[in-house]
């Protein structure tokens, strides 16, 4: 059986204990016990590979680290602004890039998002993206967990997009298939995918006068929850981060 991957404030070689949620989760729900091999990572590029030494109460363990790896972060670095889509299809959304391999995922309040962030409920989406992250990061296995950036406006997108090596939106009108895109060997990567109601004309201008052209997937339409996850994908095996 695979190790499960917990994440911790620091890793290094000797004792590390987990406790707080991460501990309650070890010892009450996975019901680790004492020699069981795990994996601790700060989600910043170090992982830590040891064993279990020892079980206290509901939530707290120790464990022997052995090995300490880093991932280092890999070129391109590919950045998905994410429209903000209704309902949980925006955990969804950050669940399976984050799995697929995204470096980072910045939430866009485009003109036709039926959902907006405001307020109070505002910093729960976003608390929920930033903790859907965390879990597939572990899930995942990855020791370099995706950003995810505060709530970006269309202006402050196409900044982004600017200082791209590569600047894309996703749209079904894109007269190149993404398939075919020349891409970079290093660098940035920034692709855009809109909301259920599609991305605005005058928000596809800003993002044209920014440098960043409209591409196609394919002959189906794919929704906002799942269109990034796809051309990442693409992305990935293209750029040869997935050879």
């Amino acid at each position: 059986m695979t190790a499960p991957v917990f994440l911790v404030d620091q890793v290094y070689a000797g004792t590390v204990t987990v406790d707080g949620p991460e501990g309650r989760h070890a010892v009450s729900v996975r019901r680790l016990r004492v020699g069981e091999e795990v994996v601790l990572t700060d989600g910043r590029g170090s992982g830590g590979y040891g064993t279990v030494t020892a079980v206290e109460g509901k939530d707290r363990l120790e464990v022997a680290i052995t090995e300490v790896r880093t991932e280092v972060a890999p070129v391109p670095r590919i950045t998905v602004v994410q429209a903000l889509p209704k309902g949980d299809r925006g955990e969804l959304a950050v669940e399976t890039m984050t799995e697929t391999g995204v470096d980072a995922v910045v939430p866009w309040a485009a003109a036709r998002c039926i959902t907006q962030w405001k307020g109070e409920r505002g910093a729960k989406a976003l608390a929920k993206w930033r903790a859907t992250a965390r879990e597939a990061g572990k899930q995942s296995r990855r020791l370099l967990f995706p950003e995810v950036t505060e709530t970006a406006t269309t202006r402050q997108v196409a900044a982004l997009l600017a200082g791209a090596d590569f600047a894309a939106v996703l749209h079904e009108e894109g007269a190149e298939p993404l398939a075919t895109a020349e891409l970079p060997v290093s660098g940035d990567i920034v692709l855009v995918v809109g909301p259920e109601g599609g991305v605005s004309p005058q928000e596809l201008a800003v993002f044209a006068e920014a440098g960043a052209k409209p591409y196609r997937l394919g002959r189906s339409v794919l929704r906002t929850s799942t269109a990034g996850t796809a051309a990442s994908a693409l992305l990935l095996g293209r750029t040869g981060r997935w050879s």
